[in-house]
């Protein structure tokens, strides 16, 4: 047989073969495992929330964990646990992109230039210097953006049409997080037009929480007002108990009326880390990170806890139940 002739009947039977494989073993084998690293700020039900909406967010695009996807997880353990070495930690297993929010972006930013890093959740990403601009972000992070300094604005307006003879208001801030400025400004802009002084008072750590409370109840303050702070964030239920504890009106984030507190008012959580699923999506498809548009909600969410009213001896105005979302009874 000629040589040529020969190496021709090989090819044959080779493309023969292949062709008999099934398509689903060749889809496999051509499948591509996507490593995403995620850096939590913090534990518990508030983290586990968003957690979750981040996995629905990425199942439902097709992505399944021990299949396509392995997701390394890092968050910190105790208060001596460091943003920027756990973010360090995610660097070196050279991810195709990091996913985290608040002070985490912050770690991870300055831990890679390169790796691209998805938003969660994030009070003004350009105030704070985490993008050029939402439209175009330049450099390697995106992902999703909220206004949190003015949703702590709206809540001091929320407890003053409620107490209109409110004067003096309390709020908790971590002097190391760099994201408190914004937030303080904007409340104290709006405290000016209201009459209202805000007083801050310092928490570190969750351990710090009850002392910080105590002290707003001596002051005294007439309404405790939450910023988008992790220390509080994910202490949610102990705020509202403390806020409960010492008879103080507390407006702050949504899950803060679902855990007993008096009012809530903020974005719809859940939905911005099944929205940051998509950027994780286009970027592994892909997409660079500065040509992707931060995105921001357009739904805000108020939760009133009538049972909570009730205890500290308020009524609520029928224009404000009217207007929420959610009335807790």
């Amino acid at each position: 047989m000629r040589r040529r002739k020969f190496i021709t009947l090989l090819g044959s039977a080779a493309a023969a073969s292949c062709g008999s494989w099934p398509l689903t073993a060749l889809a496999q084998q051509a499948a591509k495992v996507h490593r995403i690293g995620y850096l939590a700020v913090a534990g518990g039900a508030a983290q586990a929330s968003r957690t979750k909406a981040l996995r629905e967010g990425l199942a439902s695009l097709g992505y399944v964990e021990g299949k396509n996807l392995v997701i390394e997880e890092r968050s910190p353990r105790s208060s001596s646990d460091r943003l920027a070495d756990l973010a360090s930690q995610l660097v070196n297993l050279r991810p195709d992109v990091i996913v985290t929010h608040g002070p985490g972006v912050i770690a991870a930013k300055a831990a890679t230039s390169t790796i691209p890093v998805v938003m969660g959740q994030t009070g003004d990403a350009v105030a704070n210097g985490l993008v050029a601009s939402l439209a175009r972000p330049g450099g390697n992070v995106t992902g999703m953006s909220y206004f949190g300094p003015e949703l702590a604005a709206k809540r001091l307006e929320l407890v003053k049409e409620v107490v209109p003879g409110l004067a003096r208001a309390g709020t908790l801030i971590n002097p190391d997080n760099p994201l408190r400025v914004p937030f303080l400004s904007a409340m104290k802009r709006t405290a000016d037009i209201l009459k209202i002084e805000v007083v801050e008072f310092a928490v570190r750590e969750p351990a710090d929480l009850e002392a910080a409370f105590a002290a707003m109840a001596g002051k005294p303050v007439g309404a405790f007002i939450m910023i988008e702070e992790p220390i509080l964030i994910f202490n949610t239920e102990t705020c509202a108990n403390l806020a409960l504890k010492h008879r103080l009106p507390a407006c702050g984030v949504v899950e803060l009326a679902q855990a007993g507190g008096f009012i809530g008012y903020g974005v719809d959580v859940p939905e911005m880390w099944r929205r940051a699923a998509t950027f994780v999506d286009k970027i592994l498809k892909g997409a660079k990170p500065a040509d992707l548009p931060v995105e921001q909600p357009t739904k805000f969410l108020t939760a009133v806890n009538l049972r909570t009213a009730k205890t500290i001896g308020i009524d609520i105005p029928t224009s404000l139940l009217v207007r929420a979302d959610e009335v807790i009874e």
